[in-house]
């Protein structure tokens, strides 16, 4: 059978019947990962399926994420993107979207990476929380204040299963927000009283500055992130739980990820995370 990729214009939304739907975007999802995988990219989504919707999207990355929840990986939390100016206007999308973290994409700060392990890899610093208490609907800043439980600099790797990053919402979304990796450095408690939007952080390549930003490049304050977080759960059948690592997204435009990189950020008040690329 032909995959998705072959037809220039698959007629994916012109199905007369829900069931009809459903198969074509479990095909589409399929077709990404097979992609990931095996490494080998297709092409983006949007200009083939002219009538793929936000919700087509999501229900994408959702049947992969089940997929591999059956396979035994776990979810270990979730991922904000495009939540900066630097990264809406790099990837010229201007809305935030998400993605699910599994057990599997985790590694501590100090790790080793192989880029060859990825397609198109990218890496950006991150403000990130693990959630002390569930949140298990839309929440305020206060509820989501409350919830917090440690707070710690990240990276997250993004990488496509697309042949370029020239990619819209819909295509960033179903293929899991570009979500492949995420580094954690070591986390700190949560004070509420914290200005977050004012934390200062650096990333550096190789002992040069590459990167700045600040707490406030996320929506102003990262856990505005976290809110947004939640009102977007529960349209995907899900919400926050205890335990879980959120990504509030980057302070900065990302950075390609080649061999021989040796990464690091800091910032005013958390332990620096650390990466080393082979």
């Amino acid at each position: 059978m032909a995959r998705p990729a072959d037809a220039p214009h698959d007629p994916i939304m012109q199905s007369t019947t829900p069931g009809d739907k459903e198969r074509l975007l479990v095909a589409v999802a399929a077709e990404l990962g097979e992609a990931a995988r095996s490494r080998v990219p297709v092409r983006a989504l949007a200009g083939r399926f002219p009538g793929l919707t936000l919700e087509d999207a999501y229900r994408i990355q959702q049947i992969n994420v089940e997929r591999r929840i059956l396979g035994g990986a776990r979810v270990a939390g979730h991922k904000i993107g495009l939540t900066s100016p630097a990264m809406q206007q790099q990837m010229r999308i201007h809305e935030p979207d998400s993605g699910f973290i599994l057990d599997g994409m985790v590694q501590p700060s100090g790790s080793l990476l192989w880029a060859a392990d990825f397609m198109n890899p990218r890496i950006e610093t991150e403000i990130a929380f693990r959630l002390g208490h569930h949140l298990t609907g839309p929440a305020d800043l206060d509820a989501v204040r409350g919830a917090v439980a440690e707070v710690f600099l990240a990276f997250e790797v993004l990488d496509t299963c697309y042949t370029g990053w020239n990619i819209t919402l819909v295509d960033s979304v179903a293929d899991n927000a570009a979500c492949a990796r995420v580094v954690l450095g070591s986390p700190v408690p949560f004070d509420p009283a914290a200005d977050l939007a004012a934390e200062q952080i650096e990333a550096s390549v190789n002992g040069h500055t590459a990167a700045r930003g600040e707490g406030h490049d996320i929506l102003g304050d990262p856990l505005k992130a976290l809110v947004w977080l939640t009102h977007r759960l529960p349209a995907l059948g899900t919400s926050l739980r205890a335990g879980d690592i959120v990504l509030a997204g980057s302070v900065h435009a990302s950075i390609p990820l080649t061999p021989g990189m040796d990464i690091r950020a800091t910032s005013t008040h958390f332990p620096a995370v650390h990466l080393h690329v082979l």
